[in-house]
């Protein structure tokens, strides 16, 4: 009691100052209408600015649990999709293996026939060196090896490169050593390649100049590759045409933004350690 004596004689003045325009503006603002509006105008943003913040932060402690539903919802929805699928394969093929849905509500990993979908978060990326790289939050305990596909609700992201126990390092769709078996809406195969530059250019090479293309066409994954097939690669914004040996160049938009990319998923296709043994003694002959 005695400090706060104290501290009231102390900045008695200044107590006694701010006490009187308190009363002077709230008489301003109830016997003149137009002080009053502006009073009253400036009083309600600076209130609305407050609640603004306080909703942001909100929102940003938030955003963890909501990116986790959205993930969650996507792997569902993946399942969901593939259950679809296989009613039509299973006309065709009597082996195709039953999707196995978590029990776990908080679902990390959905499994249908051949893959296996791991949700990961990106900690790191890089778009700007010759071969960039994406580090994720899934390492060797989660499931992780390499040369696992990585994609995103968007498209392809890369292929995984090495693990740790905790983290894994992706290599992205963005590096000079990486090609990409793509496929047009004809059915048209090729590579996909990144000419080192841009980060939102990919190249489609020797494409013949009979085939038909046009701008805005989708280019996807096929089954040759490591990817799983029709995942979205990029759409067509520029054709070139090479006349010496009568191929085009398709210059593609990535599917996904590789300068803003947070969650991802990795696909674990149970059948590939097979079929890359089988490749690798092919090619050891």
């Amino acid at each position: 009691m005695r400090n706060f004596i104290l501290f009231i004689r102390r900045f008695f003045n200044l107590i006694l100052f701010l006490v009187l325009e308190i009363i002077c503006i709230v008489l301003i603002a109830r016997t003149n209408t137009m002080q009053g509006n502006d009073i009253m105008s400036s009083a309600n943003t600076a209130i609305g600015l407050l609640y603004q913040k306080q909703s942001d932060v909100k929102y940003y402690f938030g955003l963890k649990r909501m990116n986790d539903s959205l993930l969650n919802e996507n792997a569902r929805l993946r399942l969901m999709l593939s259950q679809k699928t296989e009613t039509y394969d299973t006309l065709a093929d009597s082996s195709v293996r039953v999707a196995i849905p978590s029990r776990d509500t908080n679902v990390k990993v959905v499994q249908y026939a051949d893959y296996t979908y791991h949700t990961a978060k990106v900690i790191n990326n890089s778009i700007s060196a010759a071969n960039n790289y994406i580090t994720i939050n899934r390492g060797t305990d989660d499931g992780i090896t390499k040369n696992m596909a990585v994609i995103s609700g968007s498209g392809i992201v890369g292929r995984v490169e090495h693990v740790s126990k905790h983290f894994a390092s992706v290599l992205s769709v963005l590096s000079v050593k990486q090609k990409v078996s793509a496929k047009l809406k004809d059915g048209t195969t090729g590579y996909i390649e990144w000419d080192g530059e841009k980060a939102d250019v990919l190249v489609l090479k020797d494409v013949p100049q009979q085939i038909k293309v046009k701008k805005g066409d989708s280019v996807f994954t096929t089954s040759y590759s490591f990817f799983p097939q029709n995942i979205l690669i990029g759409r067509i914004f520029k054709v070139a045409y090479l006349k010496k040996n009568n191929l085009q160049l398709l210059y593609l938009r990535p599917s996904n933004n590789f300068r803003n990319m947070q969650y991802v998923y990795v696909v674990e296709n149970k059948m590939m350690p097979e079929r890359m043994q089988l490749e690798d003694s092919i090619k050891a002959k």
